[in-house]
């Protein structure tokens, strides 16, 4: 239990004194998927299934993209696959899909 709560605790403390970089890095991923977006509707129409195309695509591409860096690195140094590539394209992706939602407007 007391472990428990010593983790917590400096677990809040570096949450606490890291918010700006966290911030500034969802700042970046979001800024990446609009980007996606933005240049996908270059490629979809306008309809609503073309749009939904679109998003798609970006919010797949980025998570997948982001976490290929590190699986390449790993591959250049073990010659050998990232043992947890979809895990971590999973925890990009709810981090991605959350700062989505809390961002959402609904189109007028």
């Amino acid at each position: 239990m007391l472990k428990h709560i010593i983790t917590i605790i400096i677990l809040s403390i570096l949450v606490i004194v890291g918010m700006p970089y966290v911030q500034q890095g969802l700042q970046l991923l979001i800024s990446g998927h609009d980007w996606l977006s933005d240049v996908l509707k270059e490629v979809f129409s306008g309809g609503q299934a073309g749009n939904i195309i679109r998003e798609l695509i970006a919010l797949l591409a980025i998570p997948v993209v982001i976490a290929f860096i590190p699986a390449v690195i790993y591959w250049l140094a073990k010659r050998a696959w990232l043992p947890y590539f979809m895990e971590l394209v999973w925890v990009i992706w709810l981090v991605q899909t959350s700062a989505l939602v809390i961002l959402y407007k609904a189109a007028s």
